[in-house]
């Protein structure tokens, strides 16, 4: 089972756009090959609480797009269930709806594909890929398209 917990601080996230998240995110976790059970949560909210979350917990006073907390960095969190059979928990996305406006219209794009695109950068973060050197960035952002391309959230929707 995958579960997805949605949370919209926002009330600007209609559920059409959710449902599209949750089948996006389900099929990119059938793309990565996680066949075991899996939970995460993706959260909607404004600038203010972005820039609040961005300076609490990076250090980095500035309004962003999109933030992941993964859970799988610290394994030793799950030592005490050892024997349990507990659903693999990949972390928290946390998704900036203003900042998603705008990129949508920057990018000439609809504010649901741009959603879409933010929680799938989002969920590949929490799988372990990044883009601080040119070569990480190329894998993941080229991963990115490939999933985006076979979902079939391209830029003109």
């Amino acid at each position: 089972m995958f579960t997805i917990d949605f949370s919209d601080h926002t009330e600007q996230v209609e559920p059409t756009w959710r449902h599209q998240i949750e089948q996006l995110l389900t099929f990119a976790k059938e793309q990565e090959a996680i066949t075991e059970d899996a939970e995460l949560s993706v959260t909607f909210v404004d600038k203010d609480e972005i820039q609040s979350i961005n300076r609490d917990y990076r250090d980095k006073d500035k309004i962003t797009d999109v933030i992941s907390f993964a859970f799988e960095e610290d394994e030793d969190i799950f030592e005490d269930f050892e024997g349990v059979e507990v659903p693999r928990v990949l972390g928290d996305i946390i998704i900036c709806t203003d900042v998603a406006k705008a990129q949508a219209e920057q990018y000439n794009h609809s504010f649901e594909r741009e959603l879409g695109f933010l929680a799938l950068h989002g969920f590949l973060h929490l799988l372990g890929y990044d883009h601080m050197t040119e070569e990480d960035e190329r894998v993941m952002f080229g991963r990115q398209d490939e999933i985006l391309s076979a979902f079939g959230l391209t830029r003109d929707r």
